[in-house]
């Protein structure tokens, strides 16, 4: 008698990051599955807690000028209990003085890993291919929000912001980064008003093909005036300007 049971979940399971065909000891999951999940959690907990190395972005950003900004939000947990505070500037905040084209803010969000390992690559395939626009020192934020980009963008007289962000981990990724395009930035702007390119991580989108899609979107923004539900994606003309 053949005592061993065939897994019928293995060819499966190596093509997802989700967890499925776990199995059972007893009434729990079976130890291996059971520490991964609990080492996932972790992860996921420290990319919410963790800090963003600003110096060294601005270090690897360079000779791109940077500038550091702060939200309203003072620490990490008021962060994470007053998302308003997030949104906006500290009130000592000073800009300079556009017209530019495009501003980039770099915020740390829900995973400040993922701006560390994305946000340097993305940016920089940007300027290259970004040469005849106007491009605003990047804003490196602490604690920010999505729509603190939009204060930033109408500060520096920006006509179009892009916020790269770190979004919020899962269990599968605690690394991934989205970036929001918003057309004419202005205090109150909505999330209808925006358009996102999000899963920018090693196992998700590649900077390659992000920074394609962000192009595009720039370039069609400032084309047709506008960004978010009224700009929709054409696949066709993505893949012959790419």
């Amino acid at each position: 008698m053949n005592d061993v049971t065939k897994d019928i979940w293995a060819r499966w399971r190596g093509t997802t990051q989700a967890r499925i065909g776990l199995g059972r000891s007893g009434d729990a999951l079976p130890t291996q599955p059971l520490l991964d999940f609990q080492a996932a959690h972790s992860r996921a907990r420290d990319a919410v807690h963790g800090a963003a190395d600003f110096t060294a972005l601005a270090a690897a950003l360079a000779p791109h000028p940077t500038l550091r900004l702060h939200s309203r939000a003072a620490d990490r947990v008021t962060y994470l209990r007053r998302p308003d505070l997030g949104r906006r500037l500290a009130q000592d905040s000073t800009l300079p003085s556009g017209p530019y084209d495009v501003a980039f803010v770099v915020a740390d969000g829900l995973s400040a890993r993922a701006v560390e390992l994305q946000a340097v690559q993305v940016l920089r395939r940007c300027f290259d291919k970004l040469k005849d626009w106007r491009i605003a020192p990047v804003a490196l934020v602490d604690q920010g929000r999505v729509a603190i980009g939009d204060e930033i963008g109408a500060g520096l007289d920006a006509a179009a912001v892009a916020v790269l962000i770190g979004e919020r981990p899962g269990l599968s990724v605690a690394d991934s980064m989205g970036v929001y395009i918003t057309w004419a930035p202005k205090i109150g702007r909505v999330d209808a008003e925006r358009n996102c390119i999000s899963n920018i991580h090693a196992a998700g989108m590649p900077a390659d093909q992000a920074v394609d899609l962000l192009v595009w979107l720039l370039s069609e923004a400032r084309r047709r005036r506008l960004t978010g539900v009224n700009l929709k994606v054409d696949a066709s003309a993505l893949l012959t300007t790419g």
